[in-house]
């Protein structure tokens, strides 16, 4: 306790800031050990306005200090001291979206998420323009939605960033990104480690006759590769971060990243042949390849590790919240018997039951799609239960099929890996709400992929704990390169659990999907036939 009081009088310590989809999470790590040593939050929630699925910059700067100001509290409260001086700080946030600035840095269009799937025609062009997979999320597929329906904002864009790209730039004044945020705005070439200046130019050249005052290239962050410092925190950025005025400026920070990049450094899957999967709000594998894959699949995103790895990813954008409404209405309904259970009783209940569903869920089907799919190319959402008559309709196989629909469209994703790029992975490591607390999820991940999955003790520290020690490997390198930092500083001695798929499981999981798949079409009825007003 006295050697932590200490690291944080000194400042021997790193910050880790996510901006998460439900939640705003800081988490103080000692440099010394690289482990946890202090944490706050913040809750908030996306917004569904005018068609496009945001958050308002206003939440973002009431968020970060409310999460700072928990965390500070935290450290007081455990050890005695105030935090004045961390010796270290790294921002991190969902990936992707569309946040674009003026000459003035005045905020030209609302903030859209990852979430949004509008993007669908400028997504396909660019595709066949870079003979590279541009997913609708992606920073440039808004950029050219936004030329093509002429939005006026657009002749006055000066700067297009990320959100973490957005809060790194108030606090330090620095427009830059780490390499896997980057590489999810557009291209990275994997020679030069920065943006793709041959696709750049296809895009410029493309748009000549559109009368933009840009070239692309001047309107992105600058990408910078993990272990570079990314700039030092403003007098300004101080009392953005805390108001009391208590924070000392002049922190340095580490490149700010997306969330696929601080999963891949919370579970140590930085290396070749490693990958692992965030299962939470989304679900998204990230798979770390030796080289490129052999073709363009427009379901496969690729981008890179923090360092400039190539990385094929699978991601969906829904995953539990669909079964997280049907866990509240279970309770609600307990409620109206008089019984109140914690919240975390239900889960556990719920959950443990499902386990002893039949294998296929005894023909029961759902979809959880609350929004669209890229994968599935259904556009909106329109959560769903399907069985027939016949079906085995029981509260475990309603469970499990509620469990397994969250992973579905990840299945269909990783089959393509699996089968058409004879893609291997001996292990997954998974990380996430579907993880905590129980095994559940871990046996339905390993039967949908057929692949052991493990769970580090650490699974639950998710993407602030891996963006502090990003910040951590800025003080620490020493020549080292990332994954021997993770290997000798971080996972040396960290405590696992891996569960093998069960093959009875597996084969239940494939029977599901052979009904899944075809019961898309349900899917796509019910988005043509129900307004979303």
């Amino acid at each position: 306790m006295d050697r932590i009081k200490n690291a944080i009088i000194n400042g021997k310590t790193a910050l880790g800031i996510e901006l998460g989809s439900t939640r705003i999470k800081g988490t103080l790590i000692d440099l010394e050990t690289c482990a946890p040593i202090a944490s706050g939050g913040h809750s908030w929630e996306n917004r569904f306005e005018d068609g496009i699925w945001t958050y308002h910059m206003e939440d973002v700067w009431e968020g970060i200090p409310a999460c700072y100001a928990a965390l500070a509290k935290n450290v007081a409260e455990l050890y005695g001291v105030e935090l004045t001086t961390i010796g270290a700080i790294g921002i991190s946030a969902m990936m992707h979206g569309y946040l674009v600035f003026d000459e003035n840095d005045r905020q030209l269009a609302p903030f859209r998420t990852w979430r949004n799937t509008i993007t669908e025609k400028s997504s396909a062009e660019l595709t066949a323009l870079f003979n590279h997979n541009i997913p609708q999320r992606w920073a440039i597929s808004h950029l050219y939605h936004s030329i093509l329906n002429k939005e006026e904002h657009v002749k006055e864009i000066t700067f297009m960033t990320t959100l973490a790209g957005y809060v790194h730039w108030k606090l330090t004044g620095e427009k830059v990104l780490g390499m896997n945020d980057a590489s999810g705005m557009f291209p990275i070439d994997d020679k030069t480690m920065n943006y793709d200046t041959a696709r750049a130019a296809l895009f410029d050249q493309k748009l000549s006759d559109a009368g933009l005052p840009f070239n692309l290239l001047s309107v992105l962050p600058k990408a910078i590769i993990a272990g570079n410092e990314a700039g030092r925190l403003t007098k300004e950025g101080a009392l953005l971060l805390d108001p009391t005025g208590k924070l000392q400026p002049g922190i340095p920070f580490c490149p700010p990243e997306g969330d696929g990049g601080t999963g891949m450094v919370a579970t140590n899957s930085t290396k070749p042949n490693t990958g692992n999967v965030s299962a939470g709000t989304s679900v998204f594998l990230q798979a770390v390849l030796e080289k490129n894959l052999s073709k363009v699949y427009p379901e496969i995103d690729m981008i890179t590790t923090p360092d400039g790895k190539p990385v094929a990813m699978v991601h969906c954008t829904n995953c539990t919240c669909e079964l997280d409404a049907w866990v509240k209405l279970v309770k609600e309904a307990l409620a109206e018997f008089g019984v109140t259970p914690d919240t975390n009783s239900v889960y556990v209940t719920l959950y443990n039951k499902a386990l002893s569903g039949d294998k296929d869920c005894g023909g029961i089907l759902a979809y959880n799609y609350l929004s669209g799919e890229h994968i599935t190319e259904i556009m909106e959402g329109r959560p769903l239960l399907v069985r027939t008559p016949e079906s085995r309709f029981n509260l475990a196989n309603f469970m499990r099929a509620q469990l397994y629909a969250s992973i579905a469209t990840l299945n269909i994703g990783m089959n393509i890996l699996f089968e058409q790029e004879n893609l291997h992975l001996s292990n997954v490591m998974g990380h996430g709400g579907l993880f905590k607390g129980q095994d559940v999820g871990q046996r339905v991940m390993a039967a949908s992929l057929n692949t052991p999955v493990t769970v580090m003790e650490t699974a639950g520290e998710g993407g602030s704990w891996g963006i502090a020690l990003l910040a951590g490997y800025l003080l620490k390198a020493n020549g080292r390169t990332l994954d021997e930092y993770l290997d000798q500083d971080v996972f040396a001695d960290c405590a696992t659990s891996t569960i093998e798929p069960d093959p009875a499981d597996a084969k239940g999981y494939a029977d599901f999907m052979k009904n899944y798949v075809p019961g898309l079409e349900v899917e796509k009825a019910a988005v043509a036939a129900l307004s979303l007003k």
